[in-house]
C-alpha cells in the first residue's frame, strides 16, 4: 500500500460523516460553540461597513433586529439536525430529492470558498501589516497566498485541534472588543458617535444594512444542523444556539461599527472590510489576534467544503484526500482575487438569494408537510419517499427559483426599502407551501386507488 493510500484510508476514517448522529452537547457547551462560531473578525468587518453611512445608533438597532430574526431562521433549522442527527446539507435531501439536494450543496460549497477566499486575503492583510511595519516589505497577495497554503494543511491533517483551540480565539475577540469599547468611548462620548455625519452619497441605506445583518445569519445557518445535531435535546440546542449566535454577532458587529466610528471621529478615512484601517489606531496585537482568528475560523470552512463534496450523496464514496487537495489548491488560487473585497456587501446579498428560500423550503417541509419527523429512507442513495421524480423534487426547485430570481431582483433590479431577504423568504414559503399542499391532495386519490386495488388482489 502506498504512503498516500494509507494517508487517505486514516482521513477517510477521521472524516465527519453525514450519518445521523446521538448528540450529548448541554445547552451551556451549544451556546459556547456558536459563541465561538461567530465571534470572529469577519463579522467585526462587517460592522465596518455600515458607519458612517448610516447613523451609528440606528446601525446598533438594526444590527440587534437583523439578529434576532435571522437567529429565528437559524434556530429552527438547527432543530431539525438536533431531531434527526443530520447535518444541513444531508437534510435538503427530504425537501429536494435524493439528487436535487445536490443543487443547494452546490451552491453551498461556492459560497464557503468565497468565504474562505475572503478569510485568507483578510489574514494576508494582517500578516503584512505586521511584516511591513517591521521590515517595510509589503504584499498583500503573497502573504494571502502563503496563510491559504497554512489553511489547506490544517484543514487536512488538524482540523480537529484547530476546532478545540477556537474558542479560545473568541476569548481574543472578546478582550478586543473591550478593549475597543474602552479606547472609544473615554476618547469620545456617545453623542459625538451619533453625530457622524453621513457621506454625500451614502451606498448603505437603512434596509441595505438590515438585509446584511439578516444575510450573515443566512450564511451561518449552512451550518445549523451540522452544529446542533449534536445538542442532547432540542430545546437545549435551540436555547445554545440562539442566545450564543446572537450575542457574538451583536458584539462583534457593533465592535466594528464602533471602531470605524473612531477612525472617523480621529480624522481618518473610513476604508470598509479593511483590516489594517481598523490595525493602525489599536496596535500590533489587534493584528495578531485578527491573524490568528481569521486562520482558525477559515481552516474549519475549508474543512467544511471538502466534507460537503464528501458527504454529497448517500452511497458514494468520495475520495476525502483527493478532494481536499483539489479544492485547496482551488482555494489557494482565488485567495489572490482580493477584487471580492471591494464586493462584499453583493457577496452577503448572493447568500441570502441563493439560501433564504432553501430554509424556508426546509422550514416548511420539516414543520407543516412532515409534521417534525423524517423516515429512514432519508439516507437511501436510491428510491424511497425521498426519490420523487428521478431523485428531485420539482416543487421545492420551482419554489427556489423563484425566490432566490426575486430576491435578486429585489434587490439590483427594484431595490426595495426594507431589503430582499424577508420578501424572498416569505413569497417562498408560501408557494412552497401551498403548491405541495395542492399536489398531496391530488395524489391522495391515486393513492387511495392503488391502495384499494391491493386490498382487492
Amino acid at each position: 500500500m502506498t504512503l498516500y493510500s494509507r494517508l487517505e484510508r486514516r482521513l477517510q476514517a477521521d472524516a465527519d460523516d453525514a450519518g445521523p448522529v446521538r448528540g450529548t452537547y448541554s445547552s451551556r457547551r451549544m451556546l459556547m460553540i456558536w459563541l465561538a462560531a461567530n465571534l470572529v473578525v469577519t463579522t467585526l468587518l462587517t460592522g465596518t461597513l455600515l458607519v458612517p453611512d448610516v447613523p451609528y445608533g440606528l446601525v446598533l438597532g438594526l444590527i440587534v433586529a437583523g439578529t434576532v430574526l435571522g437567529a429565528c431562521v437559524l434556530v429552527l433549522v438547527g432543530a431539525i439536525g438536533t431531531r434527526t442527527g443530520l447535518p444541513t446539507m444531508a437534510l435538503t435531501r427530504a425537501s429536494f430529492g435524493t439528487r436535487g439536494s445536490l443543487l443547494p450543496a452546490a451552491a453551498n460549497l461556492v459560497i464557503l470558498m468565497g468565504w474562505s477566499w475572503v478569510q485568507a486575503m483578510l489574514a494576508g492583510i494582517s500578516l503584512d501589516w505586521l511584516v511591513a511595519s517591521v521590515t517595510g516589505f509589503s504584499s498583500p497577495v503573497v502573504f494571502a497566498i502563503l496563510c491559504q497554503a497554512i489553511v489547506v494543511v490544517l484543514a487536512i491533517f488538524g482540523h480537529a485541534g484547530v476546532a478545540r483551540v477556537e474558542p479560545w480565539f473568541a476569548a481574543v475577540i472578546l478582550a478586543i472588543a473591550a478593549y475597543v469599547a474602552i479606547t472609544a468611548f473615554t476618547t469620545f462620548s456617545p453623542a459625538e458617535f451619533a453625530a457622524i455625519p453621513a457621506p454625500a452619497e451614502p451606498f448603505y441605506t437603512p434596509g441595505l444594512v438590515f438585509d446584511v445583518v439578516l444575510a450573515t445569519a443566512i450564511s451561518w445557518t449552512v451550518l445549523s444542523a451540522d452544529f446542533n445535531r449534536f445538542a442532547r435535546t432540542v430545546r437545549g440546542g435551540a436555547i445554545g444556539a440562539g442566545i450564543g449566535y446572537t450575542l457574538s454577532t451583536v458584539v462583534a458587529m457593533a465592535v466594528g461599527a464602533t471602531a470605524i466610528g473612531f477612525v472617523v471621529l480621529r480624522g481618518g478615512e473610513a476604508v470598509p472590510f479593511d483590516p489594517a484601517t481598523i490595525i493602525e489606531p489599536f496596535g500590533p496585537l489587534f493584528a495578531v489576534a485578527i491573524f490568528l482568528s481569521v486562520m482558525a475560523t477559515n481552516t474549519m470552512v475549508v474543512y467544511g467544503m471538502v466534507t460537503t463534496v464528501v458527504n454529497a450523496l448517500p452511497g458514494r464514496r468520495v475520495p476525502f484526500l483527493a478532494t481536499a487537495l483539489v479544492l485547496g489548491a482551488i482555494s489557494v488560487l482565488g485567495s489572490t482575487f482580493f477584487g471580492l473585497l471591494d464586493q462584499f456587501t453583493t457577496f452577503l446579498v448572493t447568500i441570502g438569494a441563493l439560501f433564504a428560500p432553501v430554509f424556508a423550503i426546509m422550514i416548511v417541509d420539516f414543520y407543516l408537510l412532515h409534521r417534525r419527523s423524517y423516515s429512514a429512507d432519508l439516507l437511501e442513495p436510491r428510491g424511497g419517499r425521498y426519490w420523487f421524480s428521478g431523485g428531485v423534487n420539482w416543487i421545492a426547485v420551482g419554489s427556489w427559483l423563484v425566490g432566490a430570481t426575486l430576491a435578486y431582483v429585489w434587490a439590483y433590479v427594484v431595490p426595495l426599502p426594507f431589503g430582499a431577504t424577508v420578501p424572498s423568504f416569505v413569497v417562498t414559503f408560501a408557494l412552497y407551501l401551498v403548491v405541495s399542499m395542492v399536489a398531496g391532495r391530488r395524489r391522495e386519490p391515486e393513492a387511495a386507488r392503488h391502495l384499494a386495488d391491493a386490498d382487492a388482489r
